[in-house]
């Protein structure tokens, strides 16, 4: 399989307006994504596909690959298919990296491409098994549920399954719960038909664009991960994460 991995980076962030350019240590998010990404071996071609000549010059100076989007788009998926169109090559599936994630684990990259093995998988995406009782009730944490088949359910920023008769700080003792991971694999044919679906109720009501695809029928393969995702959403999250990186 020819895999292409796309990083959608959009500078008007709406909390932390250019993040992608936030420095930690001495690289930037965007840069530190894409060195994460280029270790894996899965990936034939990564690009940066972002809205903003800022973004596109940094990315050229540091020698990596980016083509310029829209700014009007509304979703990652969207933006990603564009960069995908515009790049007029063959891929057999699009990896969605996301740009606002700069210590993401190749190995996480890696699993998702091998589920393609399955010739029945069009989505795939991530999750990992919640630890600390407040993401299950923190509504910026999407949870998500799956079957026997780790094919999902339904995505929320609910705390889903609820759990009857049973304090809230206990639930986490009587039942898994998984907060999703968001970096998503599509089969090339199966994303053409994604970025031309109506929104949904469902993904109105949540804010959750993948819900659309399971209103519409679609399967999503969710694939278990052990490794903890630090996303820079905030200012706070870039003093977190530069905290972090003063421990290596």
């Amino acid at each position: 399989m020819k895999i292409l991995g796309i990083i959608p980076a959009r500078y008007a962030s709406t909390r932390f307006p250019g993040k992608s350019l936030a420095l930690i240590g001495n690289k930037s998010v965007i840069q530190r994504v894409y060195e994460q990404a280029s270790f894996s071996k899965m990936l034939d071609k990564i690009v940066v596909a972002t809205d903003n000549i800022l973004i596109e010059d940094h990315v050229k100076s540091f020698g990596g690959n980016v083509v310029m989007t829209s700014v009007d788009h509304q979703s990652g998926t969207d933006r990603v298919y564009e960069a995908y169109t515009i790049l007029n090559e063959c891929f057999d599936a699009v990896i969605n990296i996301q740009g606002d994630e700069p210590f993401i684990n190749p190995i996480q990259i890696n699993e998702l491409v091998q589920v393609f093995n399955n010739v029945n998988v069009e989505i795939a995406t991530m999750a990992k098994k919640i630890s600390d009782v407040s993401d299950i009730f923190n509504q910026n944490t999407v949870k998500v549920v799956f079957d026997n088949q780790n094919k999902a359910l339904y995505f929320s920023r609910s705390a889903i399954p609820y759990v009857r008769n049973i304090e809230n700080i206990d639930w986490i003792k009587s039942v898994d719960f998984y907060k999703h991971i968001g970096i998503y694999a599509f089969r090339t044919e199966i994303i053409k038909e994604l970025v031309i679906l109506p929104q949904s109720k469902f993904e109105i009501a949540e804010s959750l664009e993948q819900l659309r695809w399971l209103e519409s029928g679609y399967k999503i393969q969710v694939v278990e991960t052990a490794f903890e995702n630090i996303g820079i959403d905030t200012y706070n999250d870039l003093i977190k994460a530069n905290k972090f990186i003063q421990k290596f």
